[in-house]
């Protein structure tokens, strides 16, 4: 049996969990999941927990707040004009608390998104932090395959 290595391609179910216990992805009722190690597709941390594991193993682990998804950072709580917003994207556009907008990258290339954390007269705020950043999560998975 092929044990997971840096750079392994994988074929795999696996169940994310927050810390109340619900199913951020859950690929255990559908088609499995194919990703190569290494490739971004999955956190660092979790990687890390999977090299070593054989193929046909079936494991669960915790990873503690802030180990899957980093540290929450008070930074990435940023202020964007309204005036900025209408001048980018649609100038009609109503923005409510809990709304996820996705912002072009600097180069053109990509994005990123941010989630409305409040609105103002002028201005939103905006988080940019990864949705789980600083929360426990749990992670189950069961390795079908790896190359």
């Amino acid at each position: 049996m092929n044990p997971i290595q840096a750079g392994s391609f994988l074929t795999l179910h696996y169940r994310l969990c927050g810390p109340d216990g619900a199913d951020i992805v859950n690929t255990f009722n559908d088609k499995p999941a194919t990703l190569s190690l290494g490739s971004g597709q999955l956190s660092p941390a979790i990687e890390a927990r999977l090299i070593g594991l054989p193929e046909g193993s079936r494991t669960s682990f915790e990873l503690a707040a802030g180990e899957a998804f980093g540290e929450r950072n008070p930074e990435l709580l940023q202020r964007v004009k309204l005036t900025l917003l209408r001048e980018l994207g649609d100038p009609d556009e109503v923005y409510s608390v809990g709304d996820v907008v996705q912002f072009p990258g600097p180069d053109g290339q990509g994005g990123y998104a941010g989630v409305v954390r409040e609105v103002g007269e002028e201005s939103l705020l905006f988080d940019f932090n990864h949705p789980l950043a600083g929360q426990p999560v749990s992670f189950e998975v069961q390795v079908i395959g790896v190359l």
